[in-house]
């Protein structure tokens, strides 16, 4: 399946990097009416001008079979290494064919939002084979998100020697949000966003340094705080916490123009946030949200803006859902360091340019297609690649 696409542009110049004018003569996307009536805190927050594409580029289907995939990484080789939310770990040849199924690895409840999630490799897998993945866990008290690990065999067929090695405590008899997205630092060491689990009786733990959920965690590969962390010492916070404050974080992704980690999550009814992660930080949730609550109702006392809170770089009113980011860093320039957004309940790709960390314009890809976009990466090629929840996997790449 090929669709050829091309747009004429109304852009020039250079972002970090991107390719826009500070003022851009298209409306914002987003024309739907918002859910509130809350004013952003700055110029640009929210519905900035639209951008197009000049380069004509292609979206092409190259795998319809899979079932719910999640989270995707590309091995050394240019291969894919995937999830599928039920329970399978798949590697996919460059060309998206099946290549290995793999085992080994403990059994995932397959409820709601849970399942099996993201998945990364060591930056040392060329020698240590070693994969990290994260899925929901049946726990007393309900369900957690847990992060375990495993050395890849010389087969790729299975993992040995499992170990899980972070548990997002404490555990929730609801099966919503666990968050999940797993990244590596230089340090080798690993950054994992949890979600805060949803329920109305549980959310506040998101603004409890003593709980694993509604984080950002920073942990060694064996599943330790790092060292030196923001909370360290700090008498009745859990120590591997590097931020706090996060409703349903699904994206993590370094900015390759400034080293920076970013991070997308789901607000309630609007509120979808873009945040650039700093430690010790606090985002706010619930306490601040541009969102309310699904039956219309503010959330808390709907603050927006609070002293002590970071405010997001960019969000979303109505929700898009954002799903996996991923700073761009192929080999169509226009698109170089563009932060790319799987919008869900949006059904199309965000691709956000960036000029000294504001968002500048916006354009939605593939709507046409109506998917629900879970993951998006980079591959070797210099192709964009997307999965989504009706199972298939995406190659967008200059025509």
């Amino acid at each position: 399946m090929l669709i050829a696409l091309g747009f004429a542009t109304l852009i020039g110049g250079t972002a970090n990097a991107g390719t826009v004018q500070r003022d851009t003569v298209l409306g914002p996307v987003e024309t739907q009416k918002p859910n509130t009536d809350y004013k952003p805190a700055f110029r640009g927050q929210t519905r900035i001008g639209g951008i197009k594409t000049k380069t004509p580029y292609t979206a092409t289907v190259i795998n319809s079979d899979l079932k719910n995939p999640w989270g995707i990484h590309v091995l050394p080789d240019g291969r894919f290494i995937i999830t599928e939310k039920a329970g399978s770990i798949r590697i996919l040849k460059a060309s998206g064919a099946f290549d290995k199924q793999v085992t080994g690895f403990p059994a995932v409840l397959f409820k709601g939002q849970g399942g099996l999630l993201d998945i990364t490799i060591d930056p040392a897998f060329a020698t240590n084979r070693m994969v990290y993945w994260g899925y929901a866990e049946e726990a007393s008290g309900g369900s957690l998100l847990a992060i375990a690990k495993g050395k890849l065999s010389a087969d790729e067929t299975k993992l040995e020697n499992v170990q899980v090695i972070y548990r997002a405590e404490p555990a929730f008899k609801g099966t919503l949000q666990y968050g999940c997205r797993i990244v590596f630092d230089k340090q080798g060491n690993l950054f994992v966003s949890t979600g805060e689990r949803s329920g109305a009786d549980i959310r506040m733990k998101a603004q409890d340094l003593g709980a694993g959920i509604g984080k950002v965690i920073h942990i060694t590969k064996a599943g330790k705080a790092v060292p030196g962390g923001p909370f360290a010492g700090k008498a009745g916070a859990l120590p591997e916490i590097y931020s706090y404050g996060h409703r349903n974080p699904d994206g993590l992704a370094w900015n390759p123009a400034t080293g920076e980690l970013w991070e997308a999550e789901f607000g309630p009814r609007g509120g979808d946030e873009i945040n650039i992660i700093k430690p010790g930080k606090n985002y706010g949730w619930p306490v601040v949200t541009y969102g309310i609550e699904y039956s219309g109702e503010k959330v808390g006392d709907g603050i927006q803006q609070k002293e002590g809170v970071v405010q997001p770089i960019y969000y979303w009113d109505p929700t898009i859902s954002p799903g996996g980011i991923t700073f761009y860093t192929g080999n169509l320039a226009e698109w170089k360091n563009n932060l790319f957004v799987g919008g869900l309940s949006g059904a199309h790709i965000a691709r956000l340019v960036i000029r000294n960390n504001k968002v500048v314009g916006e354009e939605r890809l593939l709507r046409d297609k109506n998917e629900r976009w879970r993951a998006l990466v980079t591959g070797k090629d210099g192709a964009l690649y997307g999965l989504t929840d009706s199972g298939k996997m995406y190659r967008i790449a200059k025509k």
